[in-house]
């Protein structure tokens, strides 16, 4: 079976990287990080301009009814330039919420404007450090308003409406609940973290409005079959950010000279360099596995979101840290980009759920998978 990308899709994987090699240099990035703004607000219109948060909504949404193969290839290249938008939250969460697990009316409502990128959604899922349990859910959804504090909320300072887990006192479970973030009592606050590039934030909800998605009491499961798909998604940004962080040391190794030679001549480099390399070729060859597994949104894609997620985080996590290595005492300044990399792959690496999570949620899909063929 051939993986590989179209020769249409390829045209649009060198049409994205263009675009952002020009719009989002690594000086965008860096201005975010010495500002206080928590996005480029200019290259997110341009991004949504582009079409690139309508790719997979459905036409009748606003949408442009493409494959998530396209989605790959456009998160890959975010990945690449480690782009200070909120195009995640938005588009592979909160989108895909809607998509998969709203009502007609909801989606009627709220998906084309997030196509268009006139709004910017987000989930709300975590309380507190650890795997995402039912009983440690402390926000609770009462006689039809929301009450509870959530930490941390990707792009929750920006975002104008958020998909919110919570207990339900009714059915005794927990659901899913969408939220619009301007409503009266709603409290935000930023929060920082390694990656300031993203803003994130604590959420708090006092006595909210908000309305169910999807069924009642089925929330820990729509979670998960979200963060299976998004994992696909997360897997190829770190497919690009790898392979950008280790064409940066790469360059570096062939310029920086040290007793007459470039250092890229020196053995220690080259195995540095070629690890990086064999770990990118594993992580892009999952990550082709996992968009496949999306697309047909088979029986396969738990096994294949598990492992396109555990190869990512390796990857990404490995060529940054080699990258900075390779830079020498040089590579962890300020005035060096090796940190924009460095920064963006720890955030990916928990953003839905740490690497240890997903090796278990791999484990558990080979155990599921060898009963149900037994």
């Amino acid at each position: 079976m051939n993986f590989e990308f179209s020769e249409e899709q390829l045209m649009l994987r060198d049409q994205a990287r263009s675009f952002l090699a020009e719009h989002c240099p690594t000086r965008v990035v860096r201005a975010v990080l010495d500002s206080d703004d928590y996005y480029d607000a200019s290259l997110w219109q341009q991004v949504a301009d582009m079409g690139w948060t309508a790719t997979v909504i459905p036409e009748a949404y606003g949408g442009l009814g493409l494959s998530y193969y396209e989605l790959a290839i456009i998160a890959e290249e975010l990945g690449r330039a480690v782009a200070p938008i909120p195009f995640s939250s938005s588009v592979y969460l909160a989108s895909e919420a809607l998509m998969a697990f709203g009502s007609e009316a909801q989606k009627q409502q709220w998906l084309p404007g997030l196509a268009s990128g006139e709004l910017i959604g987000t989930v709300a899922f975590t309380e507190s450090a650890g795997r995402l349990d039912a009983s440690k859910i402390a926000t609770q959804f009462e006689n039809g308003v929301l009450n509870g504090c959530k930490l941390p909320v990707a792009d929750g300072v920006i975002a104008d409406i958020a998909i919110v887990i919570a207990a339900d006192t009714d059915t005794s479970g927990v659901s899913l609940y969408l939220v619009e973030l301007s409503g009266q009592g709603v409290h935000r606050e930023s929060v920082r973290t390694l990656d300031a590039s993203r803003g994130m934030a604590s959420l708090s909800f006092d006595g909210v409005a908000a309305e169910l998605v999807g069924e009642p009491g089925a929330g820990m499961l729509a979670v998960e079959r979200l963060h299976d798909r998004a994992a696909v998604l997360f897997a190829w940004e770190q497919v690009g950010l790898a392979d950008a962080a280790l064409e940066q040391a790469k360059q570096y190794a062939l310029e920086r000279f040290a007793f007459g030679r470039p250092i890229a001549s020196y053995q220690a480099i080259k195995h540095k360099l070629v690890n990086v390399y064999v770990k990118n070729t594993l992580a892009r060859s999952n990550g082709y596995y996992g968009a496949w597994a999306l697309e047909a949104n088979g029986l396969e894609l738990k096994r294949a979101a598990a492992t396109a997620r555990v190869a990512g985080i390796q990857a990404s996590s490995f060529a940054a840290e080699e990258n900075i290595q390779t830079h020498g005492g040089m590579g962890f300044t300020w005035e060096f980009d090796c940190q924009f990399y460095y920064r963006r792959a720890k955030l990916l690496s928990l953003v839905i759920g740490s690497e240890a999570l997903w090796q278990n949620r791999l484990v558990d899909a080979l155990a599921a998978e060898q009963t149900t063929t037994a």
